[in-house]
């Protein structure tokens, strides 16, 4: 019998991929062939015009336990541990949340339980977080003899709790736990795990009732402006982007829709 995927690309309706981590026994801890080709799934996404959302979520009881320790010891032990192939694969995990952050796509991470490490950069990398209450947000990193920041972690989180709530949780290792990512704005909604992919598919038709450039480019612009140099310069992004949008199709779409009072029909021109 073949072995089962260990990352599953499903496209339930028209415009929406759903990406799963799929190594439940292992609570969908990452190892380098996972990352690959999750990176190599996340490239198609991004590659097809046809597909306007993405939703990450992983199979059985977590989301994703961060870096396969079995894995990473068993490499330790045979001598493997070249200081350049290790490098390459830190930037292969870093990578994965630069794909998420950089695809004009809208990206909801449904949170079905631990978010751990790589994990948990993974879910911040994405634009949108809806998790259940079984969910927590762990940097475990801090706790084997790493640092605290990896994937992006350092960069994203004070940026989504603040910088003080951010030190503590870095420093210490202490989980983020459902209640508290909910009340800090970490996550949009908490709810039940029957229900947690249809929540995120229903978030993301609301968003992508939108039209598509609206969609893209907000985006863009709420990552990029979290870096803005000043109050000037993102308000000179926010105008090019405007007058730009006033020049596409689907703008005198959504003009003459709401004129005629009727839902815009958009073709993503």
């Amino acid at each position: 019998m073949d072995k089962p995927a260990d990352v599953l690309v499903e496209r339930p309706e028209a415009g929406i991929a759903v990406i799963t981590l799929n190594r439940p026994d292992r609570l969908n801890a990452l190892t380098r062939e996972t990352v690959a080709r999750f990176n190599a799934a996340l490239d198609g996404v991004a590659a097809d015009r046809e597909c306007r959302a993405v939703v990450i979520t992983g199979a059985g009881r977590g989301f994703c336990s961060g870096q396969d320790l079995a894995g990473s010891k068993q490499r330790m032990n045979a001598g493997n541990v070249g200081v350049v192939d290790k490098l390459f694969w830190q930037e292969q995990f870093a990578g994965m949340g630069r794909r998420l952050r950089g695809m004009p796509k809208l990206v909801v991470a449904a949170v079905n339980g631990p978010a751990v490490g790589a994990g948990m950069a993974i879910a911040l990398s994405a634009d949108v977080r809806i998790a259940t209450p079984t969910a927590k947000f762990l940097v475990a990193a801090v706790r084997i003899g790493l640092s605290g920041g990896e994937s992006g972690l350092s960069y994203l989180l004070p940026r989504m709790i603040g910088a003080s709530r951010a030190f503590d949780v870095l420093l210490t290792g202490r989980p983020i736990e459902a209640e508290e990512a909910e009340q800090t704005g970490l996550v949009r909604a908490l709810v039940t795990p029957d229900r947690l992919v249809e929540e995120a598919l229903a978030y993301c038709r609301a968003v992508l009732a939108n039209s598509p450039f609206s969609v893209a480019h907000t985006k863009k612009l709420m990552w990029e402006n979290l870096d803005a140099s000043c109050y000037e310069s993102a308000i000179w992004a926010e105008n090019r982007t405007q007058i730009l949008a006033t020049m596409t199709e689907d703008y005198t779409e959504a003009v003459t829709a709401f004129v005629e009072k009727r839902p815009p029909s958009y073709k993503g021109n």
